[in-house]
């Protein structure tokens, strides 16, 4: 059954639409009501409908600003607009937001529960498709010349010819274009069932296809549990659509698959033939566990750009690169015990030792200063000196230096990942505590300042504050709104401007469905005293008006 939420300005009309149709015998059930733009899209933020049902004359939001903005925060719901004649036409440029339908008003219960069927055997379609396994063979010549720049790399040591080949061969197949500079990006997703047992297959490169498709080039194939993506198009493309492209994903996947997902994104590469190190920074960004703020990791929200390519070290130290990512000191420790025990059975055991020591520790520190501070860095550089020359050959002290080693740095990123989220939630609030006046202020401009991505921004204060950003951001300007309606000189109107609030009539809205009282009748619920005080202050916040 899908879930819905009915949107309109007009109560009659939306009660009627609640009332009158049989949702749950369509195969629907309303979760929420809402009487203007801004409440659909705070509902829609915290319920997730699978369907928005809304009119496109809404106060406050109007219904495709509302559209945009649900697909930022919300991606993965489908929109149906109701909409009078006049609009219609206009109506329709908002396709690009996920809308999937358009009925005219007025319209009857007979009428709408009959849309109704339509909305839902495309929405089913949808659902249906998600699920499928057919993969789109349009892709393959890509992929064949893909796999192995992202999988094996280039290097500079291959002969100039071969270099102009790749290059004509991107021109080709439209991985690179003569008129405009070509950015590439890097998705690994993996699905886990409810046990966490990986469940991703090749049937699952279709679903991310599916969804993908909706907002930028790229190509899929399936890989060892993994679907690896490549995206390319303008960096100004990338930028602006992968953090919806992803948050569809995971909100897809729940939804339609019952199951969790985890993507690894890589920074944005200029560069086709450094596809591999794109391919690496997705894998690594993926391994980090931390406090599972979001499932969905950019390699730029856990690693600086200083120590970003991290290289392909034998598969032991990949491992222990792991675990030490995910801050599993527990796991570090096994699996170094079992590194050391494994070697004891081949030759050439010193040499193999003493091999690791440099590479383990090399990879380590790159993970640590990505993550850590200086002072923990020190801390461990105290607890676990490298003193080669006592190392050497002592294959004991060597296991036991390896050891303390991967630990102790999985210790330090596990808290350190901790102490990260609060960092940045602090700053975002720092942000909105200074910026709040700004109309434009919005979850994307916020973490576009604090450099993080949308989606770990918007899991993050859901996780530290237990709040949607839109209610930490109205909860700041009523704040400030209750403290400026003391000032006898301030109208409400001067009020709403410094709140951040364009529209008046919204100022008021929002005020009194936080304080349950209008902006008029706080003012004037004041006690005498309070008014004298604030009559009394002999600076006011701002210029007077």
């Amino acid at each position: 059954m899908y879930t819905v939420i009915v949107a309109d300005d007009e109560e009659e009309i939306r009660r009627a639409l609640v009332r009158k149709i049989n949702w749950e015998e369509l195969g629907f059930k309303v979760i929420g009501e809402a009487s203007n733009g801004a409440e659909a899209l705070e509902l829609t933020e915290k319920l997730g409908p699978d369907l928005l049902l809304t009119d496109i004359m809404m106060p406050f939001i109007g219904g495709i600003e509302l559209a945009r903005q649900v697909r930022e925060v919300r991606p993965a719901t489908q929109i149906a607009f109701l909409t009078g004649y006049e609009v219609f036409e206009f109506a329709k440029k908002a396709i690009q937001y996920n809308i999937i339908s358009y009925l005219l008003k007025p319209i009857s219960a007979e009428e709408m529960s009959a849309e109704l069927v339509k909305i839902k055997k495309i929405i089913d379609d949808k659902f249906d498709q998600f699920r499928s396994g057919q993969m789109a063979k349009e892709h393959l010549d890509i992929m064949s010349f893909v796999m192995p720049l992202l999988l094996d790399g280039y290097t500079h040591a291959e002969s100039e010819n071969n270099s102009g080949r790749i290059m004509s061969e991107a021109l080709r197949l439209g991985l690179m274009t003569p008129e405009a500079e070509m950015s590439y990006c890097v998705l690994v997703t993996a699905l886990n069932d409810r046990n966490g047992v990986n469940i991703t297959s090749k049937t699952t490169v279709n679903s991310i296809d599916l969804i993908l498709k909706k907002y930028i080039k790229h190509v899929s194939f399936y890989i060892d549990g993994r679907v690896i993506s490549l995206l390319y198009a303008t960096r100004r493309t990338i930028e602006k659509y992968i953090h919806i492209a992803v948050e569809d994903i995971t909100q897809s996947v729940l939804r339609i698959m019952d199951c969790d997902s985890r993507i690894g994104i890589s920074r944005i590469g200029d560069a086709v033939t450094n596809l591999h190190e794109l391919y690496v920074e997705a894998m690594n960004a993926i391994s980090y566990n931390g406090e599972e703020v979001s499932n969905i990791r950019y390699i730029s929200d856990m690693e600086n750009d200083f120590f970003a390519d991290i290289e392909d070290f034998e598969d032991f130290v990949s491992e222990e690169e792991r675990l030490v990512r995910g801050g599993l000191s527990r796991e570090a420790g096994e699996a170094c015990d079992r590194i050391f025990d494994s070697l004891e059975h081949v030759g050439r055991y010193k040499l193999s030792a003493n091999f690791i020591v440099p590479n383990l520790t090399s990879s380590i520190y790159k993970i640590m200063y990505s993550v850590a501070d200086k002072e923990h860095v020190a801390m461990l550089q105290e607890e676990c000196p490298l003193q080669m020359a006592d190392l050497y050959g002592n294959v004991s002290k060597i296991r036991d230096y390896c050891r303390n080693l991967t630990v102790k740095a999985a210790t330090i990123v596990s808290e350190q990942c901790r102490k990260s989220g609060s960092r940045h939630c602090n700053l975002a609030i720092e942000y909105i505590n200074k910026e709040f006046s700004d109309p434009d202020i919005s979850l994307v401009s916020v973490s576009r300042k604090i450099a993080v991505s949308p989606n770990y921004l918007s899991a993050l204060v859901r996780k530290e504050i237990g709040s949607t950003f839109i209610e930490l951001l109205t909860k700041r300007r009523m704040e400030e709104a209750k403290e400026l309606l003391k000032y006898p000189a301030f109208k409400v109107k001067d009020v709403a401007l410094k709140c951040g609030y364009t529209d008046q009539h919204y100022f008021s809205y929002s005020f009194k469905k936080e304080t349950g009282m209008s902006p008029i009748q706080y003012k004037k619920q004041m006690t005498e005293e309070e008014f004298c005080e604030a009559f009394r202050r002999q600076s006011y916040p701002y210029p007077m008006p």
